[in-house]
């Protein structure tokens, strides 16, 4: 499964795959355009991308995108839901419905920890929000993520960046 680097191009596949992020237990709770309204959520993406967001998108061989992984640096005054630090990227990992279960994700995060690392600036540490009873938590604990904190009915989690620094 080719992966490659997110583009501008990818601005509206990255709002799907955000919002397979928020619906990660197969149920419709957000549409794009709720998420694109909440003000919360359209932190993730808004004006997608900015000078230091990164990510990475997984294709099938035939070139259509599949899933992506992106970190964007936030604001301590408009933090996200996994928010650490200002100098702490947060990202979010998506994948199509039809394509879980295939170590698509893992793919994907590992490619974006990559990233993370070969950075012009290299980033040293990465977070996410992981909502109670998302399986995906496995994943990123066999990453090296761990837990430093809670929001709500999430961990906030942060990896320190193999490589980095």
């Amino acid at each position: 499964m080719p992966v490659r680097p997110a583009a501008a191009r990818d601005a509206d596949f990255l709002w799907d795959i955000l919002r397979e992020a928020y619906n990660w237990n197969g149920e419709q709770r957000f549409t794009v355009e709720e998420l694109a309204a909440d003000p919360h959520a359209v932190r993730y993406l808004a004006g997608w991308p900015r000078t230091d967001d990164f990510g990475v998108v997984a294709e099938t061989d035939a070139g259509e995108p599949i899933g992506a992984a992106w970190a964007r640096r936030l604001p301590e005054d408009e933090p996200g839901y996994g928010f650490v630090a200002t100098d702490v990227p947060e990202l979010t990992l998506g994948v199509l419905p039809g394509h879980r279960g295939r170590g698509h994700g893992r793919t994907l995060m590992e490619a974006l920890i990559r990233a993370a690392a070969e950075q012009p600036e290299p980033v040293t540490r990465l977070s996410l929000s992981v909502e109670d009873g998302n399986p995906a938590v496995r994943l990123y604990t066999s990453l090296g993520f761990t837990r430093a904190g809670r929001n709500g009915g999430s961990d906030t989690m942060v990896l320190d960046v193999p490589g980095a620094g």
